[in-house]
Formats: C-alpha cells, sequence, structure tokens
C-alpha cells in the first residue's frame, strides 16, 4: 500500500514538473541558402544547421518561459568558418585545420501559440568582422553563435 501511494505521489509530482504543451521547433532553409548549400557547402550541411538552430531555440524559449507552441525558423543565409566535407570534397587543396574564415548567419522565425496565431516575429543577423577570432573554432562556430544570439533575442521579445 505505501509503494501504491509513494508512487501515485511521485506520478502527480513529474506530471505538475512537465509543461502542458511542448514546443515544437521546424526549421527551414531559404531558397537562396537551400541552392548554396547544394552547389558549394553540401546537403549534408542543412542537417547540422537545422538541429543546432532547434536545440538553442527550444533552450531559450524553455529558459524564458515563452508561451509558444509551434516556432518556425528559416536560416535565410550562414557562412562557415571552415570548409565543410563537401567543399573539401570539391577542392581538394583546402586544408579543413588551417583553412578558416570568418562566418556567421542571418536567421527569421515566426512564433505561433497553442490556437495557431502569430504572437511575433523576429529577424536576426550577425556574422564575425575579425578574422583573429576565428581561429580556434569549428566548421560552424560563428553561424551558432549567431543562431544563440537570435534564439536568446526572440525569446526575451516574446516574454
Amino acid at each position: 500500500m505505501r509503494i501504491a501511494a509513494l508512487a501515485a505521489a511521485a506520478f502527480a509530482t513529474l506530471a505538475l514538473a512537465m509543461p502542458a504543451t511542448a514546443l515544437t521547433v521546424e526549421a527551414k532553409m531559404s531558397t537562396e541558402f537551400q541552392k548554396k548549400l547544394d552547389s558549394d557547402l553540401g546537403a549534408r550541411e542543412a542537417k547540422t544547421l537545422s538541429d543546432a538552430l532547434t536545440r538553442k531555440i527550444d533552450n531559450a524559449f524553455t529558459s524564458a518561459g515563452v508561451k509558444a507552441d509551434h516556432v518556425v525558423v528559416t536560416i535565410e543565409d550562414a557562412k562557415p568558418n571552415r570548409p565543410t566535407f563537401q567543399q573539401i570534397s570539391d577542392k581538394p587543396g583546402l586544408d579543413g585545420l588551417r583553412s578558416f574564415s570568418i562566418g556567421g548567419a542571418r536567421i527569421s522565425g515566426i512564433a505561433y501559440d497553442a490556437a495557431g496565431n502569430e504572437i511575433g516575429r523576429f529577424e536576426h543577423k550577425w556574422y564575425e568582422t575579425d578574422i583573429a577570432n576565428a581561429v580556434a573554432t569549428g566548421t560552424w562556430s560563428d553561424a551558432r553563435t549567431s543562431f544563440d544570439r537570435f534564439a536568446r533575442r526572440f525569446a526575451e521579445q516574446l516574454s
């Protein structure tokens, strides 16, 4: 009997701690950026970027307590800091360790409530301007920084 009461109490606590609805984040690529992915950067980079942006949005909105149900974000443009796998494959002279540049991203987003009503829009772009900051970075470091800033500022706008 004690186990049943303890289990019921634990379940009730867990149910209260869970949000009523989970945030759904849909990441898209603009037509122009999709062309850039297909022709130069490599199609596999789309998943890497969309996963990173989705995580940033989910974390920022959850931390800020934003009452959004669905968010649609579009990567309008992104520049890598290091050559992508496709670029290295296409141009063997590129060195993934020594070749680097400044990167960043341009993103837009729309948030909707549970009824499907738009509750906010936000656009953001940030590209690194100093090559000295790009030396010890990964392929998409500056794009991820732009995603983080976008997500936090979008969440702040909606809070």
